[in-house]
């Protein structure tokens, strides 16, 4: 990945709100004389076959694996409920995107001490900079997740059509496969998800979120982010893509009936697409983003880490725990024992353990992991994830359908909830650069 510009500068602004209890619990107290009990909680796939494995080779602690609600905001807000109560699981996944704002509200075991070296020398610079955040280390990296098309090669292959390496050229792409049959596209804007945006105004080298001396600096509406969007409403308005809730039925129904035939998405994508539409084995491959000048240029869409939340009883074992299953390889081939899963190890030296669990047959024999490592390694860099990520994902809900309807535009849109999460930090607590 690219290089590093600073790891430091959320310190003030970050730190504003978390309280000075959110230290390393004291757990090693009797961990070497008798089995340590750790709950985890996780809604992420796998993660009950990877609590079974680490309990078979791990006699001295015992995981206990609670499964999660699937609905993410129905999980952040049981485990905030829960952080509020003291009443914590010892381990719990938190999304990237999330991270920052449980920090902020004082949720989090402070890991420097333990952990932080670990993840200096594991993990590149911009995977560091999602979990270190005021100079101090907060969580593990699991996985990444960068970007890549999917396309039906058969459909392209006939038509002569080739995999877009610009942006241009996708716009291009789009006007000729709905020529060729008017039922079909080239991809999706989703009105009920902002990630697919969120990743592709990173990738044009937005910064939503920095700091400027003690204060938050928010910039969602900045010009690299309007251009994404501006683009996006051309292909809304344009009828060039298909407009859809989510990843829900109707999205996987227009793929299994071949009206969609590409579309933009993660690593963790691969395995739910061969597991959602097994019928259409052979058919798929993947190609890296088009970017805005034709060079490799990427983001992530989504990606977790595991906290110890403040108040955990058992973090010496918890740690363990942790380690085990984001940086040994064991722990990676765990997740894997469901062949539907396509995550991506946060740790690169993993990835050979992943490509050689993931069959490949789906995809045509392509080799995938080699598109998403290109992918991973022309991530954007200096992306930073904001203290009030809840209200943005909400304003954002409340607006994208609107597009759709012709109701709202989508420069509109970034720009409402610019205002939104400017307030939400500013009711927060937290100053706001102005």
């Amino acid at each position: 990945m690219r290089s590093r510009r600073s790891v430091v500068a959320l310190t003030a602004a970050l730190l504003l709100s978390v309280t000075a209890a959110c230290s390393s619990g004291d757990s090693t107290q009797g961990a070497e004389s008798k089995v340590q009990e750790v709950t985890f909680w996780s809604f992420l796939r796998g993660s009950d076959t990877v609590a079974a494995a680490f309990n078979a080779s791990h006699p001295n602690i015992k995981v206990k694996f609670v499964t999660q609600p699937a609905s993410t905001t129905d999980y952040y807000n049981k485990l905030s409920n829960a952080i509020k109560s003291g009443d914590v699981p010892d381990v719990a996944v938190a999304e990237y995107t999330r991270l920052p704002e449980i920090v902020s509200l004082g949720g989090a075991t402070d890991l420097s001490d333990q952990a932080g070296s670990l993840v200096d020398k594991t993990f590149p610079d911009p995977i560091q900079d999602l979990v270190q955040l005021g100079g101090k280390t907060w969580a593990v990296p699991r996985d990444a997740s960068p970007m890549v098309y999917f396309y039906r090669k058969d459909f392209f292959d006939a038509h002569h059509l080739t995999a877009p390496t610009t942006w241009a050229e996708y716009k291009e792409l789009a006007a000729k496969v709905k020529s060729v049959d008017g039922d079909k596209r080239a991809g999706a804007y989703l009105t009920n998800n902002y990630n697919l945006l969120t990743a592709l105004s990173w990738q044009a080298g937005g910064n939503w979120f920095g700091t400027e001396g003690d204060s938050w600096k928010i910039g969602i509406d900045d010009a690299a982010s309007l251009k994404v969007a501006s683009y996006w409403q051309d292909l809304v308005s344009d009828g060039l893509v298909s407009t859809l809730p989510d990843y829900t039925d109707q999205f996987w129904t227009d793929v299994q009936k071949e009206k969609l035939v590409g579309y933009f998405c993660a690593s963790w994508c691969a395995g739910n697409l061969k597991a959602t539409v097994p019928d259409q084995s052979g058919d798929w491959a993947v190609a890296e983003l088009p970017s805005w000048d034709g060079t490799s240029s990427s983001a992530m869409w989504g990606g977790s880490s595991f906290i110890i939340p403040k108040g955990s009883e058992n973090s010496a074992a918890a740690l363990e725990f942790i380690k085990w299953i984001t940086t040994d390889a064991k722990g990676v081939e765990a997740w894997y024992a469901n062949d539907a899963t396509s995550m991506y190890p946060a740790k690169k030296a993993l990835v050979t353990t992943a490509k050689s669990k993931f069959t490949t047959d789906y995809y045509g024999g392509q080799d995938i992991f080699s598109v998403l490592t290109d992918s991973y390694d022309s991530v954007e860099p200096d992306w930073r994830w904001g203290p009030t990520m809840a209200t943005t994902e909400s304003a954002f809900a409340d607006r994208l359908g609107k597009v759709t309807s012709g109701s709202a535009r989508l420069p509109d849109v970034y720009r409402q909830v610019q205002d939104a999460t400017v307030k939400a930090t500013k009711d927060r607590g937290l100053t706001v650069a102005q």
